[in-house]
């Protein structure tokens, strides 16, 4: 059977990173063994459905790089792929018609106030059962305990009801291999009787993702740990309907950076990091949370970042391309623990993307981080690409370069008053002014020129070197810390030196005691 494999998510809001990670496993197993991997919108969920939520998840999708064979928006031979749509054709009510005639499904007309009665009922007991299913079902008001006239009377009055699956009376083994857990083995007593229809007349996921999952062909579910609980019952359903299940493969839980608790859309403001792949606006509320595209990552490194969350290519290597990735993946180095979540490595994986990037590649961004940062002045592309050749390794993000290196664009207006009041000394003033006038002189932009010269000027004066060094990055950047400062002053030019000595000598930082 040619591998298929689906994403399937609900547009009931911002896809979360685990969404995202669900769908790249899916498109690398099918990259991998050149398969197929299509999109399907799971919109059955009226009450849920949040306007917008389709496009955000393709478009996260887009930025990412994993393209769907088969979608809503490419269509494809078992089209349409969203559920209500193919609701509307009657694909689901003549499956279930199947389960209900076989036994394996029933009609149940259970209120909401009769089910809290149970709930209720079973707490009082202290029951170890705290589900409907076969032990419980009986007590309740549905087909297995009414008369046929007695539903079929309930039905043509229009009463509510669901449609419910019929776990097994007797406790018996429910057997299934997950290609990551392996051979897993559940007893129907401890299984509930899933809704399959809805009273709104919609199926439910435990339904129609069979169905859709048979009728789509589909060789393999991939899906998060958050549904290993419910695959016994749909273990039963593919059997009632007496088709073969396709491989099950359950992914491990993103938990948060301390192990506690599986990482979640909250998450993002708590612990101050995004966990969507691009920004993403309530249309309720019209609150918008920032996402990794915004934030300024790299999409290769946002899916390198991924693929790494309960997966390991068995090797040191930890930068790969796409193509790299499919090449490499496979189940048998996807993890059953859950994986921590680490943002620093997701900014770990950013600067190294940023490093490789040719300083051509990065002039774009420069020249967009100056406009935001209102500089007017204009700069040679030569400039700025040696400017960037001393930046580039120095960040992590694009929009850094110019934030971070501000100095190199403009003259400072602050200088780092901790350095200042530590090493400043009223003798130094002099060889400064003497220095200061020195650099008008030279017109090279050698770095090494400029290190010699300076530590000439010191032997000349009779300082030693390290007494005055970090004082001269402050006087010419602001910063205590930064770029490498012979190159940086070869960069900027012996006038622009000059220049910037004198404004600095002048602050009232450095008066004279």
């Amino acid at each position: 059977m040619p591998v298929r494999v689906r994403f399937a998510p609900s547009p009931t809001g911002p896809l979360h990173m685990g969404g995202v990670r669900t769908a790249l496993f899916n498109y690398l197993f099918a990259k991998h063994t050149g398969g197929t991997f299509l999109l399907r919108i799971e919109d059955t969920d009226q009450n849920r459905f949040v306007p917008g939520a389709e496009d955000y998840i393709m478009e996260s999708l887009r930025w990412c790089g994993i393209e769907p064979f088969e979608s809503p928006a490419a269509g494809g031979p078992y089209g349409p792929y969203r559920q209500s749509e193919r609701k509307e054709l009657g694909i689901y009510a003549s499956e279930i018609k199947k389960l209900l005639d076989g036994g394996m499904a029933y009609y149940a007309f259970d209120t909401a106030e009769d089910l809290e009665q149970m709930r209720k009922k079973l707490e009082q007991e202290k029951s170890s059962n705290q589900q409907y299913n076969a032990l419980t079902r009986m007590e309740m008001k549905n087909s297995l305990s009414l008369s046929r006239e007695e539903t079929y009377s309930l039905l043509e009055k229009q009463t509510p009801y669901v449609i419910r699956l019929k776990t097994p009376e007797e406790n018996t083994p429910i057997r299934f291999h997950d290609l990551i857990r392996g051979d897993v083995e559940v007893f129907s007593h401890q299984i509930d009787d899933k809704v399959l229809i809805k009273s709104d007349g919609m199926p439910t996921y435990h339904f129609a993702h069979i169905v859709d999952d048979y009728l789509m062909k589909i060789s393999h579910i991939i899906r998060g740990e958050e549904w290993l609980p419910s695959a016994p019952a749909h273990v039963l359903i593919w059997k009632a309907l007496g088709w073969e299940m396709p491989a099950l493969v359950h992914l491990p839980l993103l938990l948060r950076p301390d192990g506690n608790g599986k990482l979640s859309k909250r998450d993002g403001d708590r612990l101050g990091f995004p966990v969507f792949p691009l920004e993403w606006k309530d249309p309720f509320s019209g609150e918008v949370s920032t996402g990794y595209r915004e934030k300024g990552y790299y999409p290769e490194a946002f899916v390198n970042m991924l693929a790494f969350l309960g997966w390991n290519p068995g090797t040191e290597q930890e930068i790969f391309s796409m193509e790299e990735l499919a090449a490499h993946f496979s189940f048998d180095h996807v993890h059953k623990a859950g994986a921590k979540f680490d943002p620093e490595k997701a900014v770990w994986f950013n600067a190294k993307y940023l490093h490789s990037r040719e300083p051509e590649a990065l002039l774009p961004a420069i020249h967009k981080g100056l406009a935001e940062q209102n500089i007017s002045r204009p700069f040679s592309d030569e400039y700025l690409l040696k400017s960037i050749a001393l930046l580039r390794d120095r960040v992590h993000f694009e929009h850094e370069m110019t934030q971070k290196g501000i100095y190199l664009f403009q003259s400072p207006v602050k200088y780092d008053e901790a350095i200042i009041s530590k090493r400043w000394k009223t003798e130094y003033r002099v060889f400064f002014e003497v220095w200061s006038e020195q650099c008008k002189t030279i017109s090279t932009a050698d770095a090494q020129h400029w290190e010699s010269a300076f530590k000439n000027q010191c032997q000349g004066l009779r300082i030693k070197p390290g007494e005055v060094l970090q004082l001269f990055r402050v006087l010419i950047s602001g910063e205590s810390s930064g770029v490498d400062l012979f190159p940086m002053a070869a960069l900027l030019g012996g006038q622009e030196i000059s220049a910037r000595i004198e404004k600095a000598l002048s602050h009232p930082l450095m008066k004279e005691v």
